[in-house]
């Protein structure tokens, strides 16, 4: 079995797309998963599976939310050493006390020349980003409502990518661990 991180983008915002956790564990565990975990209700799961290839049980869950609830979310399904290592991996440490603040935006594949000179062009003085493997860092101290970096992180690097703050990403690879 294979610990899986599920990143759900856009579900059970604003009322659209809405897939309350306690059906999507039960869609979960209806394909198969074990130990279904999930956190906050913007679509963050962990689970165990006995799939190896996680581009095929991310379009099988893409497909059976889609048949059960008529719509088919954007997923990024990671394994635990993705997050293992993008928290490892972490370039503002100093920025974890504040966890609001910090954002790590994992990636739907490798950005081809990406041009990090617009991003850096965008940023307000007290926002820092790094692109890290599979994941873009980046401490905005003021918040990411009003960051045109945040709002441009895909146009510019040209792949879906899913957000989530530090405090975030911590309890979900603590969860993934138990």
């Amino acid at each position: 079995m294979k610990t899986y991180v599920a990143l759900f983008r856009g579900i059970n915002v604003g009322g659209n797309n809405v897939l309350p956790m306690k059906n999507l564990i039960v869609l979960l565990e209806n394909i198969g998963s074990k130990n279904v975990k999930t956190y906050i209700q913007s679509g963050n799961a962990v689970f165990e599976h006995e799939e190896e290839d996680a581009s095929l049980l991310s379009s099988r869950i893409r497909t059976t939310i889609q048949k059960s609830n008529g719509f088919e979310p954007q997923l990024l399904l990671l394994e635990l050493e993705d997050i293992e290592r993008a928290v490892g991996s972490n370039p503002f440490p100093e920025a974890e006390s504040e966890p609001k603040t910090l954002h790590l935006y994992f990636l739907s594949s490798r950005p081809n020349n990406p041009d990090l000179g617009v991003l850096e062009s965008i940023k307000s003085d007290g926002e820092r980003f790094a692109l890290g493997e599979g994941v873009l860092y980046l401490h905005a101290p003021e918040g990411i409502g009003r960051s045109k970096l945040a709002a441009n992180i895909e146009k510019v690097l040209g792949v879906t990518a899913t957000g989530r703050n530090w405090r975030t990403v911590s309890k979900v690879m603590a969860m993934a661990k138990e």
